[in-house]
């Protein structure tokens, strides 16, 4: 079938793009069967959620101003200050805490999926070797051409690599078709992974 579409003018394109689509959705297949349809991902994704909301009502100036306007007359201002850090810290630390363990929870999904697309990504390899298989509207810069053109034969600038198309459909692919599903990671686990960045306020 490949050979085929190599006749038309966009069939490496074509191709290409395809498998891009094809592997996105058998990523995602491989994703709920072992993660998201379980009820242990279900119950972080669920208290993750609820912890972003109440830490993002606890923050917000309205809340704010309002919580240290009904007690004004009642505590110190010192006392009001310290007992909303206090729980805020708590709520962040909740947030933090099943962020990881869905981090975790990820990664038996995560390890399968990155066999799958080395798989792939070698079949791909095999039969476009050395071929351009897509055309850019521009020159690229420097570092953009080391990837665009890598293991490309000839020294037309504007060639496109296997590679570099199908890590551009990839990346667009299944960012949409997450969002689109229903999979995409939790608001407030945005940025979260394995190495969380540190919490200036321990330092």
């Amino acid at each position: 079938m490949a050979s085929a579409f190599s006749s038309f003018r966009y069939g490496d394109s074509l191709v290409v793009i395809g498998i891009s689509i094809f592997t996105a959705f058998l990523c995602e297949g491989i994703s709920w069967i072992l993660i998201y349809r379980t009820s242990t991902y279900k119950s972080l994704r669920s208290t993750i959620d609820r912890a972003s909301k109440k830490l993002e009502s606890m923050k917000s100036p309205s809340t704010s101003s309002a919580s240290d306007g009904s007690a004004a007359a009642l505590h110190p201002a010192g006392r009001r200050t310290s007992s909303r850090v206090k729980k805020i810290d708590r709520v962040e630390t909740s947030l933090k805490s099943s962020t990881r363990d869905l981090s975790l929870s990820k990664f038996k999904s995560g390890f399968v999926v990155a066999v799958v697309l080395f798989v792939i990504f070698g079949l791909l390899n095999s039969m476009f070797e050395g071929r351009a298989v897509a055309k850019l509207p521009f020159s690229p810069v420097s570092f953009v051409l080391k990837m665009s053109h890598r293991g490309i034969r000839g020294d037309d600038p504007t060639d496109c690599s296997m590679a570099f198309l199908y890590f551009l459909c990839s990346i667009s692919i299944r960012t949409n078709l997450q969002k689109f599903l229903g999979f995409a990671p939790p608001r407030g686990a945005a940025g979260a992974g394995f190495f969380p960045m540190p919490d200036p306020k321990t330092n």
